[in-house]
Protein backbone atom coordinates (compact mmCIF):
# COMPACT_ATOMS: atom_id res chain seq x y z
CA UNK A 1 0.00 0.00 0.00
CA UNK A 2 1.36 3.76 -0.49
CA UNK A 3 0.33 6.92 0.08
CA UNK A 4 1.53 9.98 -1.91
CA UNK A 5 0.31 12.11 0.29
CA UNK A 6 3.11 11.73 3.17
CA UNK A 7 6.47 11.53 2.66
CA UNK A 8 9.31 11.67 5.47
CA UNK A 9 10.66 15.48 6.30
CA UNK A 10 13.79 14.59 8.91
CA UNK A 11 15.82 11.66 10.61
CA UNK A 12 17.29 12.61 13.66
CA UNK A 13 19.48 10.39 15.85
CA UNK A 14 18.55 10.31 19.28
CA UNK A 15 21.08 9.42 22.44
CA UNK A 16 19.50 7.63 25.14
CA UNK A 17 20.88 6.88 28.84
CA UNK A 18 19.32 4.58 30.94
CA UNK A 19 19.60 4.06 34.79
CA UNK A 20 22.70 2.33 35.03
CA UNK A 21 24.46 4.86 32.80
CA UNK A 22 24.40 2.49 29.39
CA UNK A 23 23.82 4.39 26.30
CA UNK A 24 22.11 3.70 23.54
CA UNK A 25 20.87 5.60 20.17
CA UNK A 26 17.98 5.15 18.10
CA UNK A 27 16.52 6.97 15.19
CA UNK A 28 13.60 9.39 14.67
CA UNK A 29 12.24 9.25 11.22
CA UNK A 30 9.52 12.00 10.53
CA UNK A 31 6.99 13.28 8.28
CA UNK A 32 5.47 16.31 7.15
CA UNK A 33 1.85 15.04 8.43
CA UNK A 34 3.48 15.12 12.29
CA UNK A 35 4.04 11.78 12.70
CA UNK A 36 7.03 9.93 13.26
CA UNK A 37 8.86 6.52 13.55
CA UNK A 38 11.43 4.85 16.20
CA UNK A 39 14.27 2.72 15.00
CA UNK A 40 17.35 2.06 16.57
CA UNK A 41 21.18 1.53 16.17
CA UNK A 42 22.89 -1.84 17.24
CA UNK A 43 26.15 -1.29 18.00
CA UNK A 44 26.14 1.93 19.96
CA UNK A 45 29.62 1.89 20.82
CA UNK A 46 30.05 2.71 17.28
CA UNK A 47 27.08 5.48 17.53
CA UNK A 48 29.39 8.39 15.70
CA UNK A 49 30.24 6.47 12.62
CA UNK A 50 26.69 4.98 12.52
CA UNK A 51 24.98 8.60 13.05
CA UNK A 52 27.28 9.87 10.23
CA UNK A 53 26.42 7.01 8.21
CA UNK A 54 22.66 7.94 8.99
CA UNK A 55 23.18 11.57 7.65
CA UNK A 56 24.35 10.43 4.57
CA UNK A 57 20.94 7.77 4.46
CA UNK A 58 18.64 10.59 5.38
CA UNK A 59 19.81 12.23 2.05
CA UNK A 60 18.18 9.32 -0.23
CA UNK A 61 15.51 8.87 2.33
CA UNK A 62 14.09 12.39 2.85
CA UNK A 63 11.36 12.88 0.40
CA UNK A 64 10.37 9.78 -0.18
CA UNK A 65 7.45 7.33 0.53
CA UNK A 66 7.60 5.77 3.95
CA UNK A 67 5.58 2.95 2.69
CA UNK A 68 8.17 2.21 -0.07
CA UNK A 69 10.41 0.36 2.25
CA UNK A 70 11.46 -2.29 0.16
CA UNK A 71 13.03 -0.06 -2.65
CA UNK A 72 14.33 2.27 0.53
CA UNK A 73 15.91 -0.70 1.91
CA UNK A 74 17.58 -1.63 -1.94
CA UNK A 75 18.28 1.78 -2.63
CA UNK A 76 19.92 2.43 0.96
CA UNK A 77 22.01 -0.85 0.68
CA UNK A 78 23.25 0.14 -2.87
CA UNK A 79 23.82 3.78 -1.72
CA UNK A 80 27.54 3.65 -2.15
CA UNK A 81 30.17 1.39 -5.01
CA UNK A 82 30.19 -1.00 -2.52
CA UNK A 83 27.31 -2.92 -0.84
CA UNK A 84 26.53 -1.92 2.96
CA UNK A 85 29.16 -2.84 5.38
CA UNK A 86 28.21 -3.32 9.12
CA UNK A 87 28.21 0.16 10.04
CA UNK A 88 26.11 1.28 7.41
CA UNK A 89 24.05 -1.79 7.84
CA UNK A 90 23.26 -0.70 11.19
CA UNK A 91 21.98 2.61 9.86
CA UNK A 92 19.95 0.78 7.79
CA UNK A 93 18.27 -1.14 10.33
CA UNK A 94 17.55 1.62 12.52
CA UNK A 95 16.01 3.52 9.55
CA UNK A 96 13.95 0.56 8.64
CA UNK A 97 12.79 -0.54 11.67
CA UNK A 98 11.24 2.96 11.79
CA UNK A 99 9.67 3.19 8.71
CA UNK A 100 8.10 -0.06 9.83
CA UNK A 101 6.93 1.66 13.13
CA UNK A 102 5.82 4.47 11.16
CA UNK A 103 3.72 2.70 8.98
CA UNK A 104 1.94 0.86 11.69
CA UNK A 105 1.14 4.55 13.29
CA UNK A 106 -0.40 5.67 9.89
CA UNK A 107 -2.55 2.56 9.32
CA UNK A 108 -3.72 2.25 12.91
CA UNK A 109 -2.00 -1.05 13.09
CA UNK A 110 0.57 -3.40 14.64
CA UNK A 111 3.50 -4.00 12.68
CA UNK A 112 2.83 -7.88 13.16
CA UNK A 113 -0.90 -6.85 12.23
CA UNK A 114 0.05 -5.98 8.76
CA UNK A 115 2.41 -8.58 8.43
CA UNK A 116 -0.17 -11.20 9.54
CA UNK A 117 0.16 -11.73 13.19
CA UNK A 118 -0.88 -15.53 13.83
CA UNK A 119 0.46 -15.50 17.56
CA UNK A 120 -0.12 -13.42 20.44
CA UNK A 121 2.72 -14.89 22.80
CA UNK A 122 5.97 -15.83 22.67
CA UNK A 123 7.73 -18.42 24.27
CA UNK A 124 10.87 -16.25 25.20
CA UNK A 125 14.15 -18.47 26.31
CA UNK A 126 16.49 -17.02 29.13
CA UNK A 127 19.71 -16.16 27.34
CA UNK A 128 22.46 -16.47 29.45
CA UNK A 129 25.49 -13.96 28.78
CA UNK A 130 28.33 -15.05 30.51
CA UNK A 131 30.50 -18.49 30.65
CA UNK A 132 30.42 -19.87 34.30
CA UNK A 133 30.59 -22.35 35.82
CA UNK A 134 28.36 -25.24 36.22
CA UNK A 135 27.02 -25.18 39.96
CA UNK A 136 26.39 -21.51 39.76
CA UNK A 137 24.54 -22.16 36.06
CA UNK A 138 22.31 -24.64 38.02
CA UNK A 139 21.65 -22.48 40.35
CA UNK A 140 20.41 -19.73 37.85
CA UNK A 141 18.27 -22.48 35.80
CA UNK A 142 16.42 -23.06 39.14
CA UNK A 143 15.87 -19.54 39.94
CA UNK A 144 14.63 -18.86 36.10
CA UNK A 145 12.43 -21.65 36.04
CA UNK A 146 11.36 -21.14 39.55
CA UNK A 147 10.56 -17.52 37.92
CA UNK A 148 7.99 -19.77 35.33
CA UNK A 149 10.55 -19.57 32.58
CA UNK A 150 10.25 -22.87 29.74
CA UNK A 151 13.03 -22.30 28.30
CA UNK A 152 17.25 -21.30 28.89
CA UNK A 153 20.51 -21.16 26.81
CA UNK A 154 23.47 -21.82 28.30
CA UNK A 155 26.79 -21.30 26.54
CA UNK A 156 29.50 -24.21 26.44
CA UNK A 157 32.89 -23.29 25.63
CA UNK A 158 35.14 -24.42 28.57
CA UNK A 159 38.91 -25.54 28.21
CA UNK A 160 37.44 -28.94 29.62
CA UNK A 161 34.29 -30.66 27.80
CA UNK A 162 33.87 -32.06 30.66
CA UNK A 163 32.92 -28.63 32.21
CA UNK A 164 30.15 -28.51 29.13
CA UNK A 165 28.35 -31.80 30.06
CA UNK A 166 28.42 -31.02 33.61
CA UNK A 167 26.94 -27.59 32.87
CA UNK A 168 23.65 -28.85 31.00
CA UNK A 169 23.79 -32.18 33.80
CA UNK A 170 23.08 -29.27 36.63
CA UNK A 171 20.60 -27.32 34.93
CA UNK A 172 18.39 -30.06 33.95
CA UNK A 173 19.00 -31.11 37.65
CA UNK A 174 17.79 -27.68 38.61
CA UNK A 175 14.67 -27.46 36.60
CA UNK A 176 13.42 -30.94 37.54
CA UNK A 177 13.75 -31.50 33.65
CA UNK A 178 10.85 -29.40 32.86
CA UNK A 179 12.94 -26.55 30.80
CA UNK A 180 14.06 -26.70 26.90
CA UNK A 181 17.72 -26.62 26.87
CA UNK A 182 19.70 -24.71 23.95
CA UNK A 183 23.12 -24.46 23.73
CA UNK A 184 25.58 -22.12 22.64
CA UNK A 185 29.20 -22.89 21.81
CA UNK A 186 29.55 -19.42 20.45
CA UNK A 187 32.40 -20.55 18.01
CA UNK A 188 31.46 -18.48 15.30
CA UNK A 189 33.33 -15.67 16.36
CA UNK A 190 35.97 -16.94 18.91
CA UNK A 191 37.86 -15.79 21.04
CA UNK A 192 36.93 -12.45 22.20
CA UNK A 193 39.07 -10.85 25.53
CA UNK A 194 35.44 -10.74 27.26
CA UNK A 195 34.57 -14.35 26.27
CA UNK A 196 36.85 -17.03 27.97
CA UNK A 197 37.13 -20.85 26.68
CA UNK A 198 38.29 -23.12 23.98
CA UNK A 199 38.08 -22.42 20.28
CA UNK A 200 36.64 -26.22 18.98
CA UNK A 201 37.77 -28.44 16.30
CA UNK A 202 35.35 -30.82 14.25
CA UNK A 203 36.08 -33.60 16.19
CA UNK A 204 34.47 -31.42 19.71
CA UNK A 205 32.07 -30.14 17.99
CA UNK A 206 30.82 -33.80 16.43
CA UNK A 207 31.13 -35.66 19.89
CA UNK A 208 29.16 -32.60 21.80
CA UNK A 209 26.28 -33.02 19.34
CA UNK A 210 25.94 -36.19 20.14
CA UNK A 211 26.10 -35.72 23.59
CA UNK A 212 23.44 -32.82 23.60
CA UNK A 213 21.51 -34.48 21.40
CA UNK A 214 21.28 -37.53 24.25
CA UNK A 215 20.64 -34.80 27.04
CA UNK A 216 17.69 -33.44 25.24
CA UNK A 217 18.92 -30.37 24.16
CA UNK A 218 16.85 -28.37 21.68
CA UNK A 219 19.77 -26.88 19.79
CA UNK A 220 23.75 -26.76 19.23
CA UNK A 221 24.16 -23.34 18.02
CA UNK A 222 27.34 -22.04 16.36
CA UNK A 223 29.56 -25.00 16.88
CA UNK A 224 31.78 -24.24 14.24
CA UNK A 225 33.54 -20.73 12.69
CA UNK A 226 30.00 -18.88 10.61
CA UNK A 227 31.60 -19.35 7.29
CA UNK A 228 32.77 -22.96 7.72
CA UNK A 229 29.14 -23.94 5.67
CA UNK A 230 30.95 -27.72 4.82
CA UNK A 231 31.41 -28.42 8.47
CA UNK A 232 28.04 -27.01 9.82
CA UNK A 233 26.62 -29.43 7.09
CA UNK A 234 28.50 -32.44 8.07
CA UNK A 235 26.91 -32.03 11.63
CA UNK A 236 23.79 -30.83 10.55
CA UNK A 237 23.69 -34.47 8.39
CA UNK A 238 24.51 -36.03 11.88
CA UNK A 239 20.58 -35.56 12.60
CA UNK A 240 21.46 -35.43 15.93
CA UNK A 241 21.12 -32.10 17.80
CA UNK A 242 19.52 -29.01 16.15
CA UNK A 243 22.37 -26.79 14.50
CA UNK A 244 21.57 -23.22 14.32
CA UNK A 245 23.38 -20.23 13.58
CA UNK A 246 23.29 -17.13 11.47
CA UNK A 247 23.47 -14.30 14.11
CA UNK A 248 26.31 -11.97 12.45
CA UNK A 249 25.72 -12.73 8.70
CA UNK A 250 25.29 -9.14 7.43
CA UNK A 251 23.61 -10.03 4.23
CA UNK A 252 21.02 -11.95 2.84
CA UNK A 253 22.61 -14.36 0.28
CA UNK A 254 24.74 -15.72 3.00
CA UNK A 255 21.24 -17.44 4.12
CA UNK A 256 20.66 -18.17 0.85
CA UNK A 257 23.60 -20.00 0.71
CA UNK A 258 23.15 -21.84 4.44
CA UNK A 259 20.00 -23.11 2.74
CA UNK A 260 21.50 -24.66 0.04
CA UNK A 261 24.50 -25.85 1.74
CA UNK A 262 21.91 -27.23 4.23
CA UNK A 263 24.17 -25.79 6.70
CA UNK A 264 21.58 -25.15 9.92
CA UNK A 265 18.74 -26.45 11.39
CA UNK A 266 17.55 -23.20 13.14
CA UNK A 267 18.52 -19.60 11.28
CA UNK A 268 19.53 -16.94 13.57
CA UNK A 269 18.97 -13.38 11.13
CA UNK A 270 19.71 -10.56 13.60
CA UNK A 271 17.71 -7.33 12.28
CA UNK A 272 20.14 -4.68 13.91
CA UNK A 273 22.89 -6.02 11.51
CA UNK A 274 21.06 -7.24 8.57
CA UNK A 275 19.26 -4.13 7.44
CA UNK A 276 16.12 -4.05 9.90
CA UNK A 277 12.63 -5.95 9.32
CA UNK A 278 12.42 -6.04 5.60
CA UNK A 279 15.50 -8.24 5.04
CA UNK A 280 14.10 -10.52 7.63
CA UNK A 281 10.59 -10.46 6.07
CA UNK A 282 12.67 -12.54 3.06
CA UNK A 283 14.44 -14.80 5.15
CA UNK A 284 11.47 -16.20 6.71
CA UNK A 285 9.75 -16.75 3.44
CA UNK A 286 13.21 -18.40 2.76
CA UNK A 287 13.06 -20.78 6.06
CA UNK A 288 9.50 -22.22 5.53
CA UNK A 289 9.82 -22.84 1.79
CA UNK A 290 12.98 -24.95 2.78
CA UNK A 291 11.59 -26.57 5.93
CA UNK A 292 13.74 -24.41 8.35
CA UNK A 293 12.90 -22.80 12.02
CA UNK A 294 13.91 -19.57 12.53
CA UNK A 295 14.30 -18.15 15.96
CA UNK A 296 16.04 -14.18 15.50
CA UNK A 297 19.11 -13.88 17.68
CA UNK A 298 18.21 -11.24 20.73
CA UNK A 299 17.98 -7.96 18.82
CA UNK A 300 20.37 -6.02 21.14
CA UNK A 301 17.77 -6.51 24.20
CA UNK A 302 15.57 -3.59 23.56
CA UNK A 303 13.65 -2.29 20.26
CA UNK A 304 15.15 -5.02 18.01
CA UNK A 305 14.07 -7.83 20.44
CA UNK A 306 10.02 -5.99 19.69
CA UNK A 307 10.75 -6.23 15.87
CA UNK A 308 11.98 -9.24 16.46
CA UNK A 309 8.60 -10.53 18.83
CA UNK A 310 6.66 -8.82 15.22
CA UNK A 311 8.15 -10.81 12.87
CA UNK A 312 8.08 -14.18 15.18
CA UNK A 313 3.64 -13.41 15.74
CA UNK A 314 3.73 -14.00 11.95
CA UNK A 315 5.83 -17.38 11.80
CA UNK A 316 4.68 -20.45 12.53
CA UNK A 317 7.87 -22.44 12.31
CA UNK A 318 9.39 -19.85 14.89
CA UNK A 319 9.50 -22.15 17.97
CA UNK A 320 11.20 -19.14 20.74
CA UNK A 321 12.00 -15.56 21.30
CA UNK A 322 15.65 -14.92 22.42
CA UNK A 323 15.48 -12.11 25.30
CA UNK A 324 19.01 -11.65 26.66
CA UNK A 325 18.43 -12.45 30.81
CA UNK A 326 21.44 -13.52 33.36
CA UNK A 327 20.22 -11.55 36.10
CA UNK A 328 21.57 -9.15 37.48
CA UNK A 329 24.58 -8.51 35.39
CA UNK A 330 21.74 -8.68 32.29
CA UNK A 331 18.43 -8.88 33.05
CA UNK A 332 16.13 -8.14 30.41
CA UNK A 333 14.15 -6.00 32.39
CA UNK A 334 17.21 -3.64 32.59
CA UNK A 335 17.00 -2.84 28.95
CA UNK A 336 13.13 -2.60 28.83
CA UNK A 337 13.51 0.26 31.72
CA UNK A 338 13.55 2.29 28.83
CA UNK A 339 9.89 2.03 27.56
CA UNK A 340 6.93 3.80 28.85
CA UNK A 341 5.34 0.32 28.19
CA UNK A 342 5.35 -3.13 30.21
CA UNK A 343 6.47 -6.14 28.22
CA UNK A 344 6.93 -8.75 31.47
CA UNK A 345 7.54 -12.69 31.31
CA UNK A 346 4.34 -14.02 32.75
CA UNK A 347 4.10 -18.07 33.17
CA UNK A 348 7.17 -18.33 30.95
CA UNK A 349 5.05 -16.33 28.02
CA UNK A 350 5.40 -12.86 26.67
CA UNK A 351 2.63 -10.85 24.67
CA UNK A 352 3.47 -9.46 21.51
CA UNK A 353 3.10 -5.98 21.71
CA UNK A 354 -0.65 -5.01 20.14
CA UNK A 355 -0.59 -0.71 19.46
CA UNK A 356 0.09 0.59 16.32
CA UNK A 357 3.76 0.12 15.05
CA UNK A 358 6.44 -1.22 17.50
CA UNK A 359 4.02 -0.78 20.07
CA UNK A 360 6.67 1.03 22.53
CA UNK A 361 7.62 4.63 22.94
CA UNK A 362 11.11 6.08 24.71
CA UNK A 363 11.07 7.84 28.16
CA UNK A 364 11.57 11.14 27.26
CA UNK A 365 13.76 11.92 30.49
CA UNK A 366 16.23 9.53 29.08
CA UNK A 367 17.23 11.43 26.09
CA UNK A 368 20.63 13.25 26.53
CA UNK A 369 20.07 16.96 25.42
CA UNK A 370 22.82 18.92 24.33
Amino acid sequence: KGNNFLKVTKITSIPIMDEEGRVYFFVRVDTDKGIHGLGEVGIARQGKAISKAIDHLSEIVIGSDPWETERLWQVMFRSSFFPADKVYSCAISAIDIALWDLKGKVENKSISEILGRKKNHLIPYASLVILSDPEERGEMAKKLFDEGWKAIKVRLHHNESSLDVETVEKVIENSIGKMDILVDANQAQSSYPWQPGVIWDLNRAKKMNEIMYDLGCYWLEEPRPRFNYQELSELVSMKKTRIAGGENNTVISDFHQMVDQNTYDVLQPESMVLGGITPLIEIGKLSIKNNKEIVPHHGGGDIGVVAHMHLLSTWDNAPYCEILNDPPLSSYKNKFFIFNEKLDVVDGKIPVPNSPGLGISIKEDLIIRE
